[in-house]
């Protein structure tokens, strides 16, 4: 199963930045407030950025390199072609509803 480091904008317009095996799963425990304090404590959150990884180590190396950006940086970054969600933010949810 692929790896993905992964970035959520958080109601109050802030990023948060993790790495998954399996967005479709960690996007809705994220949405139903089960996946970590933080974005719970700012739902609703919204993904806006996925990056395959080759590895779970190399996933972690990129979400801990991401936490380390700029707030600018993050930005430029949801528009770099890395993002696999740059044209289409369900393309995981296999024509599941998302609003």
């Amino acid at each position: 199963m692929p790896d993905y480091t992964y970035l959520l904008r958080c109601a109050d317009g802030s990023l948060y930045c993790g790495w998954t095996n399996d967005l479709k799963k960690r996007f809705a425990a994220h949405r139903a407030g089960t996946a970590s304090k933080y974005t719970r404590a700012r739902l609703p959150v919204e993904p806006v950025y996925a990056e395959r990884c080759d590895s779970k180590q190399d996933a972690m190396r990129r979400e801990y390199a991401i936490k380390r950006f700029s707030k600018a940086q993050k930005e430029a970054l949801l528009l770099s072609e890395k993002n696999l969600l740059k044209e289409d933010k369900n393309w995981f949810f296999d024509d599941e509803k998302t609003d």
